[in-house]
């Protein structure tokens, strides 16, 4: 269950209804994430699988991580590596992550925190469970997300954003049956926490059994929605989606979201995360943990991480004697 919840959502601002001659956004696809495994063995659904780049740009890739209940000794994380060209924004809804990285960055989040860190030109960085959690075990849930930087602003400066849970904006839909909570951008004139070098919107939406909801959009961004628990439809002519789909969207104004009457017994509700951006619409060379234009520039990055111009390891995170702090 997500942790940012309130008690009485009649007290939420209300996300208006949109405009009679408002158009709804048809489907043009729905697709399933495969499952897999991250880091040191963390399970993932790959989000964006089958989806090409085109269509998800500003967007580059999403795991959903877990849902999972480990037992005590048995969370994963990842070890030490680098990142260029692009931002991670990693949303815990359940649990908790520890992020530390080379440009000074880093902290614990849990229960609906988030970390955004803008990689820029090159940073080194860790995510792995906190002690407390590997100790004990528990549920761990989250997202993160790859967001596309343009030519132009994959040389900034790395740079990281802590936002709280309780920093997220929370709106209800004008029936009261949908909890949204908005993360970066802005819905209905309310603006989430998140600071972006791409113009973009991501919430997170509670859908309950029977809910309908017309999100407001920016008619010059795209439009996904990946379910990460429960059932219901989307987009006017009410397609089916369930746990680890995502729906992409053609053009229009509106983003239909409907939870199905009777849900599974493991879900109470429809939850789903929603994105869209103003795509960049420029080249993109992808290689591992690198985003650039040019594979001439990805091969660069590689050369300067084994070179160790992305950065060094801090040395509180080094092994007892070690010296150096560079990553092979």
């Amino acid at each position: 269950m997500p942790a940012v919840t309130v008690t009485d959502i009649t007290t939420l601002a209300r996300i208006p209804e949109p405009a009679p001659d408002a158009a709804d956004r048809a489907v043009r696809s729905v697709t399933t994430g495969p499952q897999g495994f991250e880091g040191e063995g963390f399970p993932v659904r790959r989000a964006f699988a089958g989806i090409d780049l085109a269509d998800l740009d500003p967007f580059i890739h999403m795991d959903q991580m877990g849902e999972v209940d480990y037992g005590p000794g048995e969370p994963k994380g990842t070890p030490w590596h680098p990142h260029r060209g692009f931002e991670t924004v990693t949303y815990i809804i359940d649990g908790e992550f520890e992020h530390a990285d080379s440009h000074g960055g880093g902290g614990n989040i849990t229960n609906g925190d988030t970390q955004w860190m803008t990689a820029g030109g090159g940073v080194l960085h860790i995510e792995k469970p906190t002690e407390e959690l590997v100790r004990t075990g528990g549920v761990f849930h989250g997202v993160q997300l790859w967001v596309n930087l343009p030519r132009a602003r994959k040389w900034v400066e790395p740079r990281y954003q802590d936002l709280r849970g309780n920093q997220s904006v929370l709106l209800s839909s004008p029936d009261g049956g949908v909890l949204v909570r908005v993360i970066a951008g802005d819905v209905a004139g309310h603006q989430g926490p998140g600071s972006t070098y791409t113009p973009m919107t991501m919430l997170h939406a509670t859908v309950s059994p029977g809910a309908r909801v017309r999100l407001p959009w920016r008619p010059d961004f795209n439009a996904l929605v990946y379910v990460l628990a429960g059932d219901g439809t989307v987009g006017a002519e009410r397609r089916p989606v369930s746990t680890g789909q995502l729906a992409l969207f053609g053009p229009g104004d509106t983003i239909v979201l409907d939870g199905a009457g009777k849900q599974e017994s493991r879900y109470a509700e429809m939850e789903v995360v929603v994105l869209g951006g103003a795509p960049i619409r420029e080249p993109v060379a992808w290689g591992g943990p690198f985003v650039m234009n040019t594979r001439a520039e990805v091969l660069q990055a590689f050369e300067d991480h084994q070179a160790g111009r992305l950065g060094s390891i801090p040395a509180q995170y080094l092994p007892h004697g070690d010296v150096g702090g560079q990553m092979a």
